[in-house]
């Protein structure tokens, strides 16, 4: 490090730690999150167990599988981001069978399709946390995120307002895409 935040040469007096290096932002919100306050405790009260009993327009399920549902995430990083999960309660990536991660593969490249053919998708994040320490939401259910990304659409809204800009709601959005992926060609999911 050759100078300060200042611009002046470092010195053991202003020398910054880390606390003083750094801007904070506060998320107090986030400590029940940390706690596991509200989270699933087994596959009794797990949503990804709970939701392929429900109806596909209450579950905003997209398309059902033999093995694996493609759903909207209740909670979207943007509009269309789909989650695709499969029925068995798991909770590693190890722990699925061929053919489950054979579907998932499937899917994965089905809901790219499907976003992109109807939202005009750039690209996507796609992943899976494996665990709490990694940041799974609901660590106990396997799922993976198919996230649409757009140039552009980490603007000042969800950085400096904490608030996401959705065009349209999540019921409209599920039929969009479920309309969409019934009219996939056969074999691809």
């Amino acid at each position: 490090m050759t100078g300060s935040d200042s611009g002046g040469p470092v010195t053991p007096a202003n020398q910054a730690a880390p606390s003083q290096a750094f801007e904070h932002l506060w998320t107090p919100y986030r400590m029940a999150y940390i706690r596991g306050e509200s989270k699933p405790t087994g596959d009794h009260d797990c949503p990804f167990c709970l939701i392929p009993a429900m109806s596909d327009e209450d579950g905003l399920i997209v398309a059902r599988g033999t093995t694996v549902f493609a759903v909207l995430n209740l909670y979207p990083y943007n509009a269309g981001h789909l989650m695709l999960v499969p029925y068995r309660h798991v909770p590693d990536y190890t722990d699925l069978t061929a053919e489950e991660v054979v579907e998932l593969g499937a899917f994965t490249q089905t809901a790219m399709r499907t976003v992109r053919e109807v939202t005009g998708a750039h690209g996507f994040n796609i992943g899976m946390n494996q665990g709490s320490v990694a940041g799974a939401g609901i660590a106990d259910h396997l799922h993976q995120h198919a996230v649409p990304r757009w140039g552009g659409d980490t603007n000042f809204m969800p950085v400096i307002g904490l608030t996401r800009v959705l065009p349209q709601v999540l019921g409209e959005t599920r039929a969009l895409l479920a309309a969409a992926w019934a009219a996939a060609p056969v074999g691809e999911a």
